[in-house]
């Protein structure tokens, strides 16, 4: 860092995004005691697992799996947080790029060719600025040496917020918001489905029907987090 660096550091301080406490300098986005102690779940190098059973019956997936466990009033519900709605795009890279490397070690995920966010409405990307998915999609695909792509697969109706929904209201709230608009790009392809939070599945299950037709694709899922143990 030069002295400039170090005066700005002094007016605008790096924080862990997971705990506020200040950074060092070669720490980034998180400190090293929550990079290490934040609740993992581990569920990528388990074939059935809370969240790969979440989705039993209802659609085929190659493999499901999330980075952390979440839980209300907690740090990685901070981290989320600050990510999604106080515009730090970095987290999600930061930890996409993490969570591919672990990803990029199991034989489920190492094949992913396009790693996919789950689109937000044009209306409600304007108005946050960024999908934050799409930024979490990017870090992944980076460390799994895969394509990003946030053009095949489109939102092309709003949808309610989902917070307060029951899993039944959640799917019948998305069930046909997604749409494809070319085929060939996934066909006999590997696709990693990627969104912030898995609660119901309700919203990746919507985007994985809206797939699963195309010849030859392969479609797995992977959160930043997720509410079920």
């Amino acid at each position: 860092m030069s002295i400039f660096d170090d005066f700005l550091s002094l007016l605008y301080p790096r924080i862990c995004y997971a705990c506020g406490k200040s950074l060092y300098k070669y720490e980034e986005c998180l400190c090293t005691y929550c990079r290490y102690h934040l609740p993992l779940t581990n569920f990528h190098l388990k074939e059935e697992n809370p969240v790969s059973r979440l989705f039993w019956g209802r659609v085929q997936l190659n493999a499901a799996a999330a980075y952390y466990f979440y839980n209300k009033g907690t740090k990685v519900q901070h981290l989320i947080h600050q990510l999604k709605y106080k515009g730090h795009k970095d987290i999600g890279v930061y930890i996409g790029k993490l969570y591919g490397k672990e990803l990029k070690k199991t034989a489920l995920f190492s094949t992913v060719d396009f790693v996919i966010p789950v689109p937000l409405h044009r209306k409600r990307e304007q108005k946050r600025g960024y999908n934050q998915s799409l930024v979490f999609a990017q870090g992944i695909a980076e460390s799994l040496n895969a394509k990003c792509d946030n053009k095949t697969l489109v939102r092309i109706y709003s949808s309610e917020t989902q917070t307060k929904k029951s899993r039944f209201a959640r799917w019948e709230n998305v069930k046909e918001i997604f749409s494809i608009t070319d085929k060939t790009t996934f066909a006999d392809k590997h696709v990693l489905i990627v969104d912030d939070v898995i609660t119901t599945g309700a919203t990746i299950e919507a985007c994985a029907q809206t797939l699963k037709d195309i010849e030859g694709i392969t479609i797995s899922v992977a959160a930043l987090a997720c509410t079920m143990h």
